[in-house]
């Protein structure tokens, strides 16, 4: 009898062990919140992920310290949005001394670029290629293929996960092609900070404007401004946003001289914290859709 049960806690304890869910989590690291969330849903309990920049963040600007150092250096995977947008991500790669391996979700995604003299001399590739959500698909499809890689034990949990997070991104999709269909598309126009929303525009049929191009390195020429002002003026725009992430005064003035009232913040590079309005790339689909139609259906300024 001793031996039956020595044998049987024996072999509890061997299938234990060999449990998947028994290894411990793959390092990872992800460039900034929107990713980072993105890569938590695809991998679930089996990933830890450090998300370099944070709610709030501004990749665009952004600094790394050591500590990003030390997360990079001790990740399996670093995935980057890619198209130019980590612009520090290379140089913080190469000095962290880590051997993970650096992914791309945009991988496939096919850019927008800004035509020659719009955003400066030479044709610019626009890299918020997740404000459309089926390039939201398209970088799910990438984390998933690199954990599984990474962690071929997991790859059935990788895949099962990655096909619950798209239909949701469809169904997100959705949603906000039935929102603006109740838009004219003549009213489908709106403004704000700096030129993050071309891959939204374009897949929802919005005339985005703004003062700033692609990054918010860039400032704002009075040449630019008066042009908004006066095609709001001219055309009736009655939406108008600050970022989650940029300094509100510049599309506080452009309100202040045409009349349109701010419409709310809409996110664009970055999610809020938890306890705000878009702490998930769907979340922040649904608040900004929310406001901008919203702010579209409003009478006069």
């Amino acid at each position: 009898m001793k031996h039956a049960i020595a044998a049987l806690l024996s072999l509890g304890l061997s299938l234990v062990c060999a449990h998947p869910g028994a290894a411990a989590p793959l390092k990872v690291a992800a460039s900034f919140s929107i990713l980072g969330d993105m890569v938590k849903n695809v991998g679930g309990d089996r990933v830890d992920v450090v998300t370099l920049v944070g709610p709030g963040g501004d990749t665009h600007v952004y600094q790394p310290t050591p500590a990003d150092a030390k997360s990079v250096a001790g990740a399996g995977l670093i995935f980057v949005s890619g198209l130019g947008f980590e612009g520090w991500m290379e140089r913080l790669v190469k000095t962290s001394g880590g051997a993970g391996r650096l992914v791309t979700a945009s991988e496939g995604v096919t850019p927008l670029t800004a035509p020659s003299g719009e955003h400066g001399a030479r044709p610019v590739t626009d890299p918020h290629a997740w404000q459309d959500l089926q390039n939201g698909k398209r970088y799910v499809a990438n984390i998933e293929k690199a954990l599984a890689l990474a962690d071929p034990a997991g790859a059935q949990v990788y895949a099962a996960n990655a096909a619950v997070y798209t239909r949701k991104i469809e169904a997100m999709d959705a949603w906000v092609k039935a929102e603006f269909a109740s838009i004219p598309r003549r009213e489908r126009k709106m403004i704000t900070s700096h030129d993050a929303f071309g891959y939204f525009g374009h897949a929802y049929s919005v005339t985005i404007l703004a003062p700033v191009g692609y990054s918010t390195e860039s400032e704002a020429s009075a040449l630019r401004v008066g042009e908004l002002i006066r095609q709001i003026r001219n055309e009736n725009v009655k939406a108008l946003f600050v970022e989650n992430m940029s300094d509100p005064r510049l599309i506080e003035r452009i309100g202040g001289e045409t009349g349109v009232k701010p419409g709310g913040a809409l996110y664009s590079d970055a999610l809020s914290p938890p306890s705000g309005p878009a702490a998930t790339y769907l979340d922040m689909f649904k608040n900004n859709v929310t406001l901008m139609v919203a702010a579209m259906r409003r009478k006069g300024p």
